[in-house]
């Protein structure tokens, strides 16, 4: 039999590997979290972040510095006037200094790690010679850095693609591994929804005409730099009002500490004993007071994030999208490549009454040699896993294969003794007649009922012999049914775009489980119902890669464009996927969920830790005025100093203790609004109550123990 290897060209183009494969393997996502060069980096950034300056953006930190300042300077004072001893203000200082460069440390770690992809990145970039093409059509030399939008470029086997464009001319494989990190060339062709090139990339075979749609430095490539540097990244609309929330805290919080000291003093002055709160102490109150712990770690949270999106290998054009795609109501999938497999396979072979199931397969097997299309190999592919059918003995000098035409709407081979054909079941059947035989007369009911049933009926014939029906049916992807209802148990809705009618559409949206679905749908009926679910209150996202696409993709909340789709879609969406895999905007979906979660989470932590360190703070400054606060001393701390530094260091230490957790993301599982938030709070409110308590206690035993305060 002879052997059919060549690929087809969707073969070719469809990503490969597995979907969720990093970026550049070379870059920072293959690495651990805390990479020595990363933490390197972050530690120095630490320092530098603590320009009052940088500082000013995070009001937190920003208080906490200048109380670590205002400490330092009264410690200063007091040591040169002689007044009190200077350790306990000393170890105050410098623990709340460490609380701000902790902050810092989480910041520039998320940071790091975008910095080390960008550099990655900017490896790649060369400043390549282009074949450029000038307006009396000679060719002419010119380097990539001097190409502008319009120039038209020759491309050629082994040549580096000099910049972002189209290809308006000709067909060739490329290899993009240095943008997606896979080593399975792609095929790029004019026209179609396959002609975007990226600069930077190789050609591996063939020729190509490109025309150059972007200028020096505003390449993707360049764009991709810029956007994973996380020092670049806009902060998103729920994290300025979160920032807004608790810069409202902190300023209230302020206002109760800066009165404390006249009140104590006045407490202190009709008690007759007691004394005014230092400065290090009424600091310490602040701090801890104050949600430090979310405060250093809302800036890492949103760019790790990002990150988590690039190493899934979708590049966000803003936090906001990542953001967004967690606040999802609404999730449009296209049917075909998405929710199907994206060709139609042969699943079930349909005899005609006088006709075995085996014969029919084998006439179906021997039809489809010829025939290069998907469902034709996987004609070949069934018949083999059914009936074992492997071993094929064809002449091939006697047999003619006739190719699939889209005249005559069929395929199969002749060779002496037989002609097998197989297509269309119109075609068929009047193939058959014109060869002398007969069609029965139940033959058009059973191709219908396939019809009906959301299949393509192929027929096949011997000569004049009808043998039966071939049921090609678009097959769900294993798994789909069990994700469309985590989406659903998401709170999440889910709507299946198709060009097919509606009953072929209903099948398959019965099957995959989706909420609803919009058969024969033009770009204009995306639009279209896009804009109706966004009335209704709804954020939508959706996927595509085809300029009728991009007004859609320009519409919805969350774009996501295939890399291998035009540059019209890929400019219309505000996130690109690499892996040009449609199914990756579910995961892009539970990405957002998962920073919004886990902002959500550490929050809650931050603002519930704060309530138990009440209880080692406000007795140990008052239990002098007022004894019966000592009753309020449930931990037994042994003496005021070392309650305050023991809430203090608790403070600083838990920002480094939760920067995996920030950086990582709290595991994400779908459930209800309801179940999410039962859970933030068993876990997370209960926690930060419970954790200071122990934390704090066991760091005032050790500090006893070490006459440290």
């Amino acid at each position: 039999m002879p052997t059919m290897t060549t690929p087809t060209r969707d073969a070719q183009a469809a990503p490969q590997g597995d979907s969720t494969s990093l970026l550049p393997k070379k870059l920072a996502h293959s690495r651990p979290l805390f990479d020595p060069e990363i933490v390197g980096r972050a530690v120095r950034a630490s320092f530098v972040k603590l320009n009052p300056a940088t500082l000013l953006k995070n009001p937190v930190m920003f208080v906490v510095e200048v109380g670590a300042a205002l400490t330092t300077v009264f410690l200063i004072r007091d040591i040169f006037t002689g007044r009190g001893a200077a350790g306990f203000p000393v170890q105050i200082a410098l623990w709340l200094w460490f609380t701000a460069l902790f902050a810092n440390f989480a910041e520039a770690m998320a940071e790091a790690r975008g910095k080390a992809q960008a550099d990655a990145l900017r490896k790649t970039k060369t400043d390549a010679l282009a074949k450029r093409v000038t307006e009396s059509g000679k060719i002419e030399r010119a380097p990539a850095s001097a190409l502008r939008a319009g120039d038209v470029v020759i491309v050629e086997a082994g040549d580096l693609i000099p910049g972002d464009g189209e290809v308006i001319e000709g067909i060739a494989t490329v290899d993009e591994s240095v943008i997606t990190g896979e080593s399975a060339p792609v095929i790029r062709e004019s026209g179609g929804d396959r002609s975007a090139v990226t600069g930077g990339t190789k050609v591996l075979s063939d020729r190509i005409r490109v025309k150059i749609t972007s200028n020096p430095g505003e390449t993707f490539l360049d764009r991709m730099i810029a956007l994973v540097e996380g020092a670049q990244r806009q902060k998103t609309p729920n994290e300025i009002a979160l920032n807004i929330l608790i810069a409202g805290l902190t300023l209230i919080f302020l206002l109760a500490v800066i009165t404390l000291q006249p009140f104590s003093a006045f407490a202190a002055a009709q008690a007759g004993a007691g004394h005014v709160p230092s400065v290090a102490v009424l600091v310490s109150l602040l701090v801890c007071l104050i949600p430090t712990t979310i405060g250093g770690l809302l800036s890492a949270i949103g760019i790790a994030g990002m990150d988590r999106v690039m190493q899934h290998n979708v590049l966000a054009m803003s936090g906001k999208a990542v953001e967004a795609a967690g606040d999802v109501n609404s999730l449009l999938l296209d049917k075909t490549g998405t929710i199907t497999l994206g060709n139609r396979q042969a699943v079930e072979f349909l005899p005609v009454p006088g006709v075995t199931k085996e014969e029919l397969a084998d006439a179906a097997q021997l039809s489809s040699l010829a025939d290069e299309t998907p469902e034709g190999r996987s004609v070949v592919v069934l018949a083999k896993q059914k009936y074992g059918m492997r071993g094929r003995h064809i002449d091939e000098r006697e047999a003619a294969f006739i190719p699939f035409s889209a005249y005559t709407r069929m395929s199969g081979v002749d060779f002496p003794g037989r002609r097998l054909r197989k297509g269309a079941t119109e075609a068929i059947a009047k193939f058959v007649i014109d060869q002398g035989g007969s069609v029965p007369a139940d033959f058009k009911d059973g191709s219908d009922r396939i019809s009906r049933n959301g299949g393509t009926p192929l027929a096949v014939a011997d000569g004049k012999r009808l043998m039966g029906i071939i049921h090609l049916k678009d097959v769900v992807k294993g798994g789909m049914k069990e994700r469309i209802a985590q989406l659903r148990l998401m709170g999440i809705r889910t709507v299946m775009i198709t060009g097919d009618n509606p009953l072929t559409a209903a099948a398959i949206a019965a099957e995959a489980g989706v909420d609803d679905f919009l058969a024969q749908a033009t770009p204009k009926d995306k639009l279209e119902y896009i804009r109706k679910e966004q009335a209704a209150g709804r954020l939508v996202a959706m996927t595509g890669d085809g300029t009728n696409d991009a007004p859609a993709l320009a519409q919805a909340d969350v774009g996501l464009a295939m890399n291998t789709g035009t540059m019209a879609a890929k400019e219309a969406g505000n996130m690109v996927d690499l892996d040009s895999n449609p199914t990756k905007l579910i995961e892009v979906v539970a990405i957002g969920k998962q920073l919004l979660i886990t902002r959500g989470a550490l929050t809650t932590f931050s603002i519930a830790n704060d309530v138990a360190k009440y209880f080692a703070i406000i007795p140990a400054m008052f239990m002098a005025t007022y004894p019966a606060l000592g009753k309020l001393n449930i931990m037994g701390l042994h003496t005021p100093e070392s309650a305050v530094l023991a809430a203090v260091i608790f403070n600083a230490l838990i920002i480094i203790a939760l920067v995996p957790l920030a950086l990582r993301g709290v595991k994400y599982r779908p459930l209800s609004a309801a179940s999410l938030l039962r859970r933030n709070l068993l876990i997370y409110g209960a926690g930060g109550i419970l954790a200071p308590f122990p934390g704090i206690w066991v760091i005032d035993q050790l500090l006893h123990v070490l006459h440290l305060a």
